[in-house]
């Protein structure tokens, strides 16, 4: 078990306390499992790039979801996908509540996610293979990927062809969904929002994933996300962008066989947040 501190030990037995439970929790007992869960007591999360977002970050990301059906890629123990229900505001509006299916390749992570949001449809397996399983399109992806190079992971995006994590599977949610909306690394956002006044940037790698995908990122609602804590011991400056799908422009052809392919931008530190 990863080192916690005494108050996170005790806050991960009680949410383990919850889970055994021999019944449905409750919403008010979900959201303290999920609060109170802590990643790091069953795993390197560190080696494996699990760092759930923060509870708060993941209340106001749900203000750029829309649609009733959303997939969360990477979805952790379901902390966006549990706000993208957003059953209350929807049962208010008379609209029927979202359908919400979780991909999430880390077994005792949808062990937990199954019992805090039951309602959704939980698979347990990589987010590459996602394509392949007749799932139909959805409206919404959402994700809050693990960052930076891809070389720990299997698969790959469909036309983007470089190391970063994120951009793989932006990439992939868009042959999955409409729209997306995504926390990542602000270093691979086009713009800056958090921590400062909005400006736009780009790098190397952003050009090739917009030459190669056609998909472009906007702020959407504008959150920074420098308001929110409970990163657990690590400070990842990040934006939330969202995509429209549907206006896609054609992406470059791909370089022939052999030929020269510009290198990533430097190297990011490995990051993550399962959200």
């Amino acid at each position: 078990m990863a080192k916690l501190t005494r108050r996170e030990e005790a806050a991960h037995r009680r949410a383990c306390e919850l889970l055994a439970l021999p019944r449905p929790l409750t919403d008010d007992e979900a959201m303290q499992v999920l609060e109170d869960w802590h990643e790091a007591a069953s795993m390197d999360r560190a080696a494996r790039g699990a760092y759930f977002t923060p509870m708060e970050m993941a209340y106001d990301f749900r203000l750029n979801v829309h649609g009733g059906r959303v997939i969360d890629l990477c979805a952790g123990t379901g902390r966006l996908a549990w706000w993208a229900r957003d059953k209350w505001l929807r049962r208010a509006n008379g609209e029927p509540p979202r359908e919400l299916v979780c991909v999430e390749r880390n077994r005792l992570y949808v062990e937990v996610g199954r019992r805090v949001l039951p309602e959704a449809t939980w698979i347990c397996g990589d987010v590459f293979d996602v394509p392949g399983m007749g799932l139909g399109r959805f409206d919404c992806a959402i994700s809050n990927p693990p960052f930076g190079p891809i070389t720990a992971r299997a698969g790959s995006a469909p036309r983007y062809s470089g190391d970063r994590f994120e951009y793989h599977v932006i990439d992939l949610a868009a042959d999955l969904a409409r729209r997306g909306v995504f926390v990542i690394p602000q270093g691979s956002a086009p713009f800056r929002i958090s921590g400062g006044p909005y400006r736009e940037q780009t790098s190397r790698e952003l050009e090739r994933f917009h030459a190669e995908t056609g998909i472009r990122m906007d702020c959407g609602v504008g959150i920074d996300t420098t308001h929110y804590e409970g990163w657990r011991g690590v400070s990842p400056a990040t934006e939330i962008v969202t995509c429209d799908f549907t206006e896609r422009e054609t992406p470059a052809a791909p370089p022939a066989p052999g030929a020269a392919v510009r290198p990533a931008g430097g190297q990011m530190e490995l990051f993550a947040a399962l959200a």
